[in-house]
């Protein structure tokens, strides 16, 4: 009878089967961490569930009303914008611009170019003087932005460069900016802002400022920021608030969807001066023309009427009166479009 046979001994050191090979030791800082992010984990689905809206960002607290007012329209004297489409994907153009006649500059011609894609956006201008700007918005994600401007001017003191941020999140928005930083001293302006949502209607906001010019000199301000909106989107009212004496609250109103109407309030109250201005507007944008008139306290008067009269070509005429000074501005402008573009490379339909 022969006897039985048994395998051979395995060898640990070459034997691959499970039961042989080390098992690594569990790690300890994630069982640490577990209940912090269970907690968090359970928090955000929380949030999530109020399914609350983003409130914007704090730059744009106001846009509506700001593109209703003439304070970024107005101009005086003659202009002429004149602008050139390269190509349409990704987007270039060019433009020349020329301001003559006005009271409050003098005359000058700036060169500037337009570069964009999906993800970059990039902008470029030179004067007569040589003093050049530009600005790079980049895109890392659909709520994620890298934003750098700077302008290098021949004047002492004017030079600049800005370094910004945006993240915006489902119901919030957070901002940081820098301008002119430097690291050494830690010297420059240092801008932070948050903004959330606390209701679909209500948004309640902080931006904190830090100003060092010098190593030896710095000073720090809040101010607090609050934004409502109606269910329909029609109505915006905000509001922003210093401690040093300083209040800022703006109304917005759709009335038609041609009819925009919109109010801005600024109070200034502190030991050394109290003032306050008050400013009225209203826009109507009609089939091929677009027309703004305003009104403040400070006694000014002032409208500003574009005109289209075809796609490519934009009449101009604003005007202003300041029944306080018993002064007057008027300014007129045109602005032209042209491309080498062919009507299919535009995007539109072909001409038979």
């Amino acid at each position: 009878m022969a006897s039985p046979t048994f395998p051979p001994a395995k060898d640990a050191s070459t034997d691959p089967s499970p039961s042989s090979v080390p098992q690594a030791p569990k790690s300890s800082y994630k069982s640490a961490l577990s209940p912090l992010t269970s907690a968090f984990s359970r928090f955000s689905q929380w949030r999530k569930s109020f399914d609350l809206p983003n409130p914007g960002t704090v730059e744009n607290l106001q846009k509506e009303v700001k593109s209703t007012h003439l304070t970024n329209f107005m101009f005086d004297g003659a202009r002429a914008d004149l602008t050139k489409s390269l190509s349409m994907n990704p987007a270039f153009q060019v433009t020349h611009s020329f301001i003559l006649g006005s009271q409050v500059s003098t005359p000058s011609y700036n060169f500037g170019a337009v570069f964009a894609n999906n993800d970059m956006f990039l902008q470029g201008s030179v004067d007569h003087e040589g003093n050049v700007s530009a600005r790079m918005n980049q895109g890392w994600a659909e709520n994620s932005i890298t934003k750098i401007q700077t302008q290098i001017s021949s004047q002492a003191g004017h030079s600049m460069i800005q370094l910004e941020h945006d993240y915006q999140g489902q119901d919030y928005s957070l901002n940081a900016k820098a301008v002119n930083p430097w690291p050494a001293d830690l010297t420059g302006i240092y801008i932070g802002s948050y903004f959330q949502s606390v209701t679909k209607n209500l948004a309640l906001g902080v931006e904190t400022l830090y100003q060092r010019p010098t190593p030896d000199m710095s000073d720090f301000t809040t101010s607090y920021l609050a934004k409502v909106t109606s269910d329909d989107k029609n109505w915006i009212a905000t509001a922003q608030v210093q401690p040093s004496g300083i209040l800022q609250a703006t109304y917005w109103q759709k009335l038609h969807e041609k009819v925009e109407v919109a109010a801005d309030l600024q109070l200034m109250v502190s030991p050394q001066r109290r003032d306050a201005i008050a400013t009225l507007g209203a826009k109507y944008d009609l089939r091929m023309s677009t027309f703004r008139a305003q009104l403040d306290s400070t006694g000014k008067v002032s409208a500003l009427l574009e005109q289209r009269f075809a796609p490519t070509f934009a009449f101009l005429v604003a005007g202003e009166i300041d029944h306080f000074k018993n002064a007057a501005k008027v300014g007129v402008g045109v602005m032209i479009e042209s491309s080498t573009l062919t009507p299919e490379e535009m995007g539109m339909p072909p001409q038979h």
